[in-house]
């Protein structure tokens, strides 16, 4: 890894600068209470506090509060000595910035006691009152003088209206530089001006933060001709940071440009400052049509009108609990607006979820254009109906669907249900945790030229993959469909990012997103760069040269097609009701499937969905639209330091470790060398790198904490922290809990879990020292049965040949349709007891054993057997090994349920004929 930016430990985080400020502004404060308190360090002290409001100041500019006026109180009382004052305009500050006070509070802009309220010299003006109003940043990119910065901002702030329905505060740069570092650190930031004139380099010196810059916001594109580089820098910034409104000031002609390719970026377009009334309501009208849930909107109206209820409902209003003599608890606990939101009608702006027409329309439309889409869908029965309707929307019986073996169990339902025949692919195994990894692309190359040496790449319809997976692992769809799109230039790609909703908004898991990469390539295979490209490639290639998976092959510009199919769990990542769901679709082609896709969305969604639940997916767009790049950029720092925490103390470490992407991605598959996360491993600029280069890389928000050098098993520990320490876990496998931090997670959470795994390493510390020998043996066999001694994963075998259409051939889709329903007729079944000599006797000498159902051990939550398929011995060694209490598909007393011999024998003659 290169050092040159670990030189300054605020800039190996400077994404998370928010964060790391505040932590600064609290280190300020307390340096300023000791040297207020006197002492011996008292000199000491007061070095410190001029040290870290030097570093502070580098940066400062970049946020609206504490203001200018505010830190020339600050910096003057420094420099006078006065260390009470200090102390207390250091209090004042960090605390407001801590809590977010100054969004709302008046007094936090005031340099003078709190509780003088004639002193307001500093306060911005028209800021009383406005507390309930929702605050956001203004940039403004000036080449002005700096000394009439502040009286632009008042101006702005005269131009105030009480029925304004949000408030803001400028912020002032006054070169391409200053104004990439803000967008980068500032997530209040809603808007950007850009007024032309302004110049490439800071005023600050600043080199460090100019190389770190560059890494995400390449300063050398920028071009030296003045009038380009002002949409040259919203280019920049709409690629970052697309949810900012970006609006232009000129003397340019304005009529020409707004018509530009170059003003694509740009909200609006202004003749210099000869409106300004008219860009402060553009500012605030931006803001609205963010800010705006169409459909939670109306509901709200809808619950304070006085209605009569003649429908199926009688929920609807709580008269039947409000009146009720045995359930009135239920109306105290729920309260009466989501009573009164209740309604079975699609009337009254309320519109139909299976024919949006309005407000959900709307709501739809808005969901499309925050996360990247060309169409959005509202699911309200989880992405395990959202899968199924794209799979059934998209394939037709006979389709050929190469497919994760280990994706979610609603992928293989959906291919029972559409007739597709999937081709399993294996990801690589983590067999020391008892779970899988990712596909590698070799893999899915692979499985397309055996279907093209077979003569059915026609037949292969999508290729279907988890991203990121339950664990962590993240694809890099952009070199997935580039690959794959250069065998097959018509390929329909299906992404499950039910854990990834978030990803949109966040600059450093967005470039691993579906939506993301459908953008990039529709504009890549666009340009004329792209063309010149594939031009020198095929000229340069040997047609006769047989194709290998390691080539980066290059589809053709005139041929390809970006067909991307996403579905999300909004509930698991954003703030939405359980079972809120998302479809987001990117599809040149949608023409040709928009019939089938009504259909499948007719076939799966319910008639009376939950109008809470549809009202919270348009919540959930608007507050990633408006705070969704700060929320993401705060869980990932909490994330690292969560990790670097549980791995840096010297009790927990012995017992409890979170996996490392060095631990969960095999060397091959990171080509970067990237170990871990955080200051001394790898600073967020080569992080991004390692996500730019490496095929795959491992989202640091899903912590993968090792539990097994406890004692104790996955399930173990899960209950052992829910009972005890009030913690909740999602996943387990054999030796491991899955820790997911996501926008709901605070600091206090961490410490949670911090000091509970702190406490249980006392626990067995104190246990082992009490132990003796035997005892201490005991506890070292057990933990070598969780870390060492553990089973093979047994790989997807083969569909058995009643099941294929070309038994003989190399490639291995199989039709699961048929297998499935024939376990619906008991004639058709036999079972078979998993530790019966039968099954010895058959796995040597035969007949094969062909599961007549999906068998699916929690953990590690993936069908060891689908129906159709052929048991192996490795299967059966993996099943004996499970000490799992819950295996869907699978009940002991009964055994292994099989298809009979003789029915396949059957089905075999049956398809020759």
């Amino acid at each position: 890894m290169n050092t040159d930016l670990h030189s300054s430990a605020e800039l190996s985080n400077v994404l998370v600068a928010a964060s790391m400020r505040a932590d600064q502004w609290r280190d300020l404060n307390a340096y300023a209470r000791a040297w207020a308190g006197g002492g011996n360090n008292a000199d000491t002290a007061r070095q410190r506090c001029a040290t870290v409001l030097s570093k502070l100041r580098r940066i400062e500019h970049c946020w609206a509060f504490p203001g200018e006026r505010l830190l020339g109180v600050l910096e003057a009382a420094l420099d006078s000595g006065d260390a009470t004052e200090v102390a207390r305009l250091s209090s004042k500050i960090s605390a407001a910035i801590l809590s977010g006070d100054y969004r709302r509070e008046a007094q936090s802009w005031d340099p003078r006691e709190d509780g003088d309220r004639t002193l307001l010299d500093a306060l911005p003006p028209d800021l009383v009152g406005v507390q309930d109003k929702p605050y956001f940043e203004v940039l403004i990119v000036s080449p002005s003088n700096p000394s009439q910065w502040q009286r632009a901002k008042d101006e702005m702030r005269g131009m105030r209206r009480g029925d304004d329905a949000f408030h803001y505060e400028a912020v002032h740069v006054g070169s391409f530089e200053d104004a990439a570092l803000a967008v980068i650190v500032n997530a209040d930031l809603q808007a950007v001006i850009l007024i032309d004139g302004f110049d490439v380099p800071s005023r600050y010196d600043l080199a460090d933060l100019k190389r770190f810059i560059a890494r995400f916001i390449p300063l050398d594109a920028a071009p030296s001709e003045a009038g380009k580089l002002s949409t040259s820098l919203a280019g920049t910034i709409k690629r970052f940071r697309p949810e900012l409104d970006l609006y232009l000031l000129t003397d340019r002609s304005t009529e020409q440009l707004a018509g530009s390719d170059e003003a694509a970026p740009l909200r609006r377009v202004f003749h210099h400052l000869e409106e300004p009334m008219e860009i402060h309501l553009a500012i605030l009208d931006g803001i609205k049509d963010r800010y705006e849930t169409p459909y939670f909107d109306n509901l709200k109206k809808y619950a304070l009108r006085p209605i009569g209820t003649f429908h199926a409902l009688p929920i609807a209003r709580g008269k039947s609990i409000f009146g009720s003599n045995w359930i009135r608890d239920m109306g105290h606990f729920y309260g009466t607006n989501i009573l009164f939101a209740e309604s079975s009608a699609t009337t009254g702006g309320l519109d139909s979820l299976l024919e949006p027409t309005g407000t959900i329309k709307r709501a739809q439309d808005a969901a499309a254009r925050a996360f990247g889409a060309k169409r959005a869908y509202f699911g309200t029965n989880g992405t395990s109906t959202s899968n199924k309707i794209v799979v059934q929307a998209v394939c037709k019986p006979g389709d050929i669907v190469i497919v994760d073996r280990n994706c979610h169990k609603s992928h293989h339902y959906g291919f029972v249900l559409s007739g597709a025949q999937p081709y399993y692919v294996e990801a690589f195994p983590l067999t020391q945790y008892s779970m899988y990894g990712a596909v590698p692309l070799s893999t899915i190359k692979q499985a397309l030229r055996a279907c093209e040496a077979e003569g059915n790449l026609a037949r292969v319809k999508v290729i279907d993959m988890t991203n990121c997976t339950f664990d962590g692992h993240m694809y890099n769809p952009r070199r997935v469909m580039e690959e794959c799109l250069a065998i097959k230039p018509d390929l329909i790609f299906l992404w499950d990012e039910a854990w990834f909703g978030f990803a949109r908004y966040s600059p450093l898991h967005r470039r691993r997103t579906a939506m993301g990469a459908a953008a990039a390539l529709t504009e890549r295979y666009r340009s004329q760069a792209y063309r010149d490209e594939y031009a020198a490639w095929r000229a340069a290639r040997d047609p006769d040269a047989p194709s290998s998976p390691d080539d980066h092959a290059l589809p053709d510009p005139d041929k390809v097609r970006i067909r991307v199919y996403q579905t999300n769990s909004t509930h698991k990542s954003m703030s939405a009701f359980r079972q809120g769901s998302m479809m987001l679709v990117w599809d040149e082609d949608f023409h040709q499937v928009e019939g089938p896709f009504e259909e499948a969305f007719f076939a799966h969604t319910s008639t009376s969905p939950n109008l809470q639940l549809i009202a919270s997916l348009d919540l959930a767009r608007r507050q990633m639209e408006l705070e969704g790049y700060g929320l993401t950029l705060k869980m990932t720092d909490l994330a690292v330091r969560l990790r670097r925490s549980i791995n840096g103390h010297p009790l927990i470490s012995k017992y409890f470790r979170a996996a490392s992407p060095e631990e969960m991605i095999p060397a091959e598959f990171r080509q970067s060398g990237l170990r871990d996360y955080g200051p001394g491993q790898a600073s967020w600029a080569e992080t991004v790198d390692a996500w730019d280069r490496d095929e795959f890389a491992l989202d640091p928000t899903r912590v993968t904490l090792i539990c097994g050098a406890s004692g104790f098993d996955g399930t173990q520990f899960k209950g052992l922290l829910a009972e005890r320490f009030d913690i909740q876990i999602n996943k387990t496998s054999r030796n491991s809990v899955l820790v997911q931090i996501n926008i709901n997670n605070t600091h206090s959470d961490a410490a949670l879990l911090i000091k509970a795994l702190a406490d249980l390493s006392r626990e067995i510390e104190s246990q082992l020292s009490q132990a003796g020998a035997a005892g201490q043996q005991i506890f070292a066999d057990r933990v070598r049965s969780l870390m060492t001694d553990v089973p093979d994963l047994p790989n997807f075998s083969y569909f058995h040949d009643a099941f294929r259409e070309a038994p003989n051939g190399s490639s291995n889709e199989g039709q699961m349709r048929p297998a499935f329903f024939m376990a619906y007729e008991e004639d058709n079944c036999e079972f078979v007891k998993l530790h019966s000599e039968e099954v010895e006797q058959r796995l040597k000498d035969g007949p094969q054993m062909v599961s007549a159902n999906f068998v699916i051990p929690y953990p590690p939550g993936f069908p060891i057997m689908v129906p159709g398929q052929v048991i192996t011995a490795d299967t059966i060694a993996f099943m004996r090994k499970l000490d799992v209490k819950e295996i869907h598909g699978y009940h002991a007393a009964h055994g292994i349920k099989l298809i009979k011999p003789a029915v396949l024998a059957q089905r075999s003659a049956d398809s020759l004929q």
